[in-house]
């Protein structure tokens, strides 16, 4: 007997069932033919003898065993062909000509076949089984690549949220924090692997009262919803920073697609202001800055000139001396606007620079030789400590000399009378130096952070000279911007002041 085996594992379909399962009803009809047929002999032979009886109970019981055994065999017969179509309907794959096979079966059991119908519709209820199967199998692969589409995607997002540098936070509609990217994790000090379940709440593990009432805020409107702010967070190194808060309402799945909800979720993203914040502070004092240098020119050339228009000077030599103080105060607003815009310019990348071979020694007594008569007339002692080296510099040389004459004139400005200004040079590696050291009134390291800004000048030392406050950052400007060195400063207060400049040398020039 056949057994078969489908996808379901080995199915024994004829082994489940007997042989005949008419069998013991075959026994009985034998019994009852043989019992039959004496009762018949002894009514018809009445007194015969016993082995007549005995004959023709022979004769009967052979009979019916004959005829029960013609009729076990059809019955088999048929139980065979049937199980060759249930075999071919459950395993059509395991059998060549599956439906050929089921016309051959149908046809030899005859229109009239008690099992013609039964197979038919155990065929129909098969083949609707496996047609189910089929479009089951089939949703389940679409279940399954939409499902690793959905994890590729999720992994996808999760990668850019960590790669993103702005901190991004998100919770869901119970207000429980429930996403964070790196930065905003570091920001925070966050843990989401230790949370436990649920998530805990985002006022239980955001320390920032603004960023918790910007999502209260959101949460509370049933509408998308946006909302912007401003606060200051610690960040780990212990630096105020200050961010943009963006806060946004999330809609929420409710099988069908994401839709709002009365209770929506809300995501922030964080943007790190700090630096914009100090540039405007900065643009801020510069302006100041700016307009207090111009102020008090223009208020002296201002009032002179009403002093001229309203006749008060009636000699030559008072006119003299207003035209000499009106000239003076031009030619400081001359030389601020002039610093401006050479700092604008240099900033820009647009100024004009003409580099050339030239000895540094050279430019730096010439710097000297134009100082001296003002450190003379100040009582100072102007060292002159050049090396003996040639010093070469690919460099501008104009603007190389207004630097050193700015420095040594900073010297002369803030060194009191019988004090010394040395100026000297060397090389360093495969760099070269020079140095303006003076033995004034020196600054503090607040000071020495802040003596290269725009118009910083130390309120201490400011009846000292007068000046802009652009010398300094111009003179690194020039160093360092045009020229690929360093302007640098080594004070002490009421020890002095050492400005060193470092260059490239000739032949390491960039």
């Amino acid at each position: 007997m056949r057994t078969g085996r489908g996808k379901w594992g080995k199915v024994s379909i004829v082994k489940r069932l007997p042989k005949n399962p008419h069998f013991p009803y075959a026994l009985t009809v034998v019994a009852t033919a043989a019992l039959s047929c004496a009762w018949l002999a002894e009514v018809v032979f009445g007194a015969a003898s016993g082995p007549v009886k005995l004959g023709l109970m022979a004769l009967a019981l052979g009979a019916s065993v004959s005829a029960v055994g013609l009729w076990s065999r059809a019955e088999d017969r048929v139980r065979s062909t049937a199980l060759r179509f249930v075999d071919t309907v459950f395993f059509p794959d395991q059998c060549d000509g599956a439906e050929r096979i089921q016309a051959e079966v149908l046809d030899q059991l005859g229109a009239h076949s008690p099992w013609r119908d039964t197979l038919l519709r155990l065929r129909q209820f098969v083949t609707t089984c496996h047609a189910e199967c089929a479009q089951a199998e089939q949703a389940l692969a679409r279940v399954q690549v939409r499902a690793q589409r959905l994890a590729a995607e999720r992994q996808q997002l999760s990668e850019i949220l960590s790669a993103l540098a702005d901190p991004v936070l998100a919770v869901n509609p119970y207000d429980e924090l429930v996403v964070a990217n790196e930065r905003a994790r570091e920001l925070f000090q966050i843990d989401l692997e230790d949370q436990a379940e649920p998530p805990r709440r985002m006022d239980q593990t955001v320390d920032c009262p603004e960023m918790i009432q910007l999502f209260r805020e959101i949460r509370r409107r049933t509408s998308p919803t946006q909302r912007t702010g401003e606060v200051e967070l610690t960040d780990p190194q212990g630096v105020r920073r200050a961010f943009h808060v963006t806060v946004r309402s999330l809609a929420v799945a409710d099988g069908a697609g994401l839709v709002p909800s009365a209770q929506p979720g809300a995501v922030a993203v964080l943007r790190d202001v700090s630096g914009q914040k100090a540039v405007q502070q900065r643009n801020a004092e510069f302006v100041s800055a700016v307009s207090h240098e111009m102020k008090t020119p223009l208020s002296g050339i201002k009032a002179y000139v009403e002093l001229l228009a309203d006749g008060t000077a009636e000699d030559e030599e008072t006119r003299e001396e207003f035209l000499g103080v009106i000239n003076s105060q031009a030619e400081r607003l001359q030389r601020l606007i002039d610093n401006m815009l050479n700092l604008a310019r240099i900033e820009a990348g647009v100024v004009e620079v003409s580099k050339q071979s030239c000895s540094l020694n050279e430019i730096l007594d010439e710097a000297r030789s134009v100082i001296q008569p003002a450190a003379e007339e100040k009582q100072l002692r102007l060292v002159s400590d050049l090396s003996q080296l040639f010093l070469g510099v690919l460099a501008d040389r104009d603007m190389i000399l207004q630097v050193a004459i700015n420095l040594l004139s900073n010297a002369v400005k803030y060194t009191c009378a019988g004090g010394t200004i040395t100026l000297r040079s060397r090389t360093k590696d495969s760099d070269v130096q020079f140095e303006v050291a003076d033995s004034g009134v020196g600054l503090s390291p607040e000071e020495c952070a802040r003596v290269f800004d725009k118009f910083y000048r130390v309120k201490k030392d400011e009846h000292m000279a007068r000046g802009t406050g652009l010398g300094l950052p111009l003179a690194r400007h020039i160093v360092e911007d045009v020229h690929g060195g360093t302007l640098t400063v080594e004070s002490q207060p009421g020890k002095g002041s050492t400005f060193i400049v470092t260059l490239p040398a000739l032949g390491h020039a960039r």
